[in-house]
């Protein structure tokens, strides 16, 4: 199983910028996906982006399509979120998912009726604030 942590979350105003980090350690393999969540207090998680290696494509929930951007770092097993123009309803815990191995494509994830089902390993997550 894969072990992951996220790293820089915080506070920040509307409109402004943060970057989310997600490291990746333990077995992982060159077919993977790696995706990023959000639940806010009394909401249900949503699924926010998603990179799938085996074709190199990306899902964004429409909330946030324009705004967020997913990338890896495969040599350093790490994923980010640069999440730009922020709301304040971006606001919530930001965990990172992962799929080791994955052998789907991101358009699964519009597809699942719960896309987490797709991951079998998560982070403990990051807050982000975004005040208005």
């Amino acid at each position: 199983q894969v072990q992951l942590v996220e790293s820089g979350g915080g506070l920040v105003q509307a409109g402004g910028s943060l970057r989310l980090s997600c490291a990746a350690s333990g077995r992982t393999f060159s077919s993977f996906a790696m995706g990023w969540f959000r639940q806010a207090p009394g909401k249900e998680r949503e699924a926010v982006a998603c990179f799938t290696s085996s074709d190199e494509s990306t899902y964004y929930a429409d909330s946030v399509k324009g705004r967020f951007t997913i990338s890896t770092d495969s040599a350093k097993n790490m994923v980010y979120l640069q999440m730009n123009n922020l709301k304040p309803e971006d606001t919530a815990d930001y965990l990172c998912a992962a799929s080791h191995p994955a052998h789907w494509t991101a358009v699964a994830m519009g597809i699942m009726e719960d896309p987490a089902d797709l991951f079998d390993s998560w982070g403990p997550g990051t807050q982000v604030t975004v005040s208005s």
